[in-house]
């Protein structure tokens, strides 16, 4: 029987990948978390949990060298997908520190572990997928991006500390396949969202907004920041297909590709899209709040992913609309529960 490591499981993505590969596969489930991780993504999930039906929760920290390495040498996992990370741009501003530790120096502590396994038995070759950030990419002026979209060629250029700590992620990734014989790669996903999505980020927060004043919790008004902003789309449960094609398609130690959807468009019409299916749409004012803008922007994320799509076959294939749809439908359900904080 396989075995799948997923760091970060309780968060959006890896709550999905765990719900394709328990779908999708026969391999046993090892999600790395900490005691204080919250546990809404994974709700579903958790009778499996409970009953050790190919689902287990390890608890670990990606601060806690000691922890991965027991994680690693218990399990030994044949694929490890690293996910975990302070993953939010607007708060490394207030939060550098923090989010370099846990981001560089993070990856670097798991990947040590592995490495440390595979010199202790010759035979342990894991595939390992670490999951960087199109955010390296930072803020490439209209005139510097290529006509077909970014594509991993191009020069890094992070604009903000989360950034540059995927900068080191995405490095640290090709470091270790090299230096060390390990089979990483590396992946820059593009926006990718959906069900579960975290309300610090634009759309989320949108369709979060919506939903509490559908609610009448608050006044019809969305707080917005930056709109201006341009990004392609993907959905995350395109996203996390793409992760496993990534690692069973004939990988290959140190490569690294661009992942993400064919639906480019503002972060405004993005908000007019929620607005659209809102029962609230006619009443609905958007509201700049400065406190949602960042000190500087990645504001031109348009996608060439070429290079992923030739090697292993896959391709995005839910629409934009179900997406925002979907993710709508998640917010009107947890503001229906209560389950939510303000913001």
């Amino acid at each position: 029987m396989k075995k799948a490591l997923i760091t970060g499981i309780t968060g959006m993505v890896g709550s999905h990948l765990c719900d394709f590969l328990l779908e999708n596969t026969d391999w046993d489930i090892y999600g790395v978390c900490r005691w204080r991780s919250p546990l809404d993504n994974v709700e579903h999930l958790l009778e499996r949990v409970n009953s050790g039906d190919r689902l287990f929760f390890e608890y670990a920290d990606l601060n806690d060298e000691i922890s991965l390495i027991k994680v690693i040498q218990s399990i030994k996992p044949d694929y490890v997908f690293h996910l975990a990370a302070q993953s939010y741009p607007l708060t490394s501003f207030t939060a550098p520190i923090d989010t370099l530790n846990t981001n560089i120096l993070g990856t670097c502590r798991l990947l040590e572990a592995i490495r440390l396994e595979k010199e202790n038995d010759s035979s342990y070759s894991p595939v390992i997928h670490v999951c960087a950030s199109s955010e390296v990419f930072g803020k490439i002026p209209p005139d510097k991006k290529p006509e077909t979209g970014i594509h991993e060629e191009c020069s890094f250029h992070p604009a903000s500390p989360y950034a540059i700590s995927k900068v080191g992620t995405d490095l640290l990734g090709r470091y270790y396949a090299e230096a060390y014989s390990m089979t990483v790669m590396t992946t820059r996903m593009f926006t990718h969202t959906g069900p579960r999505r975290g309300d610090v980020f634009h759309e989320s927060t949108f369709a979060k907004q919506i939903a509490m004043i559908e609610a009448g919790l608050i006044p019809p008004e969305v707080k917005v920041g930056n709109l201006k902003s341009l990004r392609t789309y993907a959905d995350v449960r395109d996203a996390v297909r793409a992760y496993y094609m990534l690692v069973t398609i004939n990988p290959v130690a140190g490569e690294y590709y661009n992942i993400g959807g064919t639906y480019t468009c503002e972060v405004a019409d993005t908000l007019n899209t929620l607005i659209s299916m809102s029962t609230k749409k006619d009443e609905i004012k958007i509201v700049t709040d400065p406190s949602r803008l960042r000190p500087i922007d990645a504001d031109l994320q348009v996608p060439d992913c070429r290079k992923f799509m030739q090697h292993t076959g896959w391709k995005p294939v839910i629409s934009y609309e179900q997406t925002m749809e979907d993710l709508l439908n998640y917010w009107r359900e947890r503001v229906k529960k209560g389950s939510f904080l303000t913001r």
